[in-house]
């Protein structure tokens, strides 16, 4: 995937948040475990591109004066249905 500009940003924490991952922009995604099997949630290689494609969506988010943990967060509420529940941030 590759992160080019916000819609990129917003499409890459949604295809994570879809992954079922918790996901926080500062996480290294080698950290990720599925909680069901106690095993790494991707490989060396998925988790090597994943990290990249957040770097890039940092660089965007900055370059646009966009807050990327606002952002994010925004996402995820929606996504998982928090949205409801939760406050969206400013």
């Amino acid at each position: 995937m590759r992160i080019e500009n916000l819609d990129d940003v917003a499409e890459f924490a949604r295809t994570v948040i879809l992954n079922g991952v918790n996901l926080h922009p500062d996480d290294d995604f080698r950290n990720y475990v599925n909680i069901e099997t106690g095993q790494p949630t991707y490989t060396e290689e998925e988790a090597s591109a994943y990290n990249r494609n957040m770097a890039n969506a940092f660089s965007i988010c900055d370059k646009c004066g966009v807050d990327i943990y606002g952002f994010m967060q925004k996402i995820f509420l929606v996504e998982t249905g928090l949205d409801k529940v939760i406050p969206m941030p400013d």
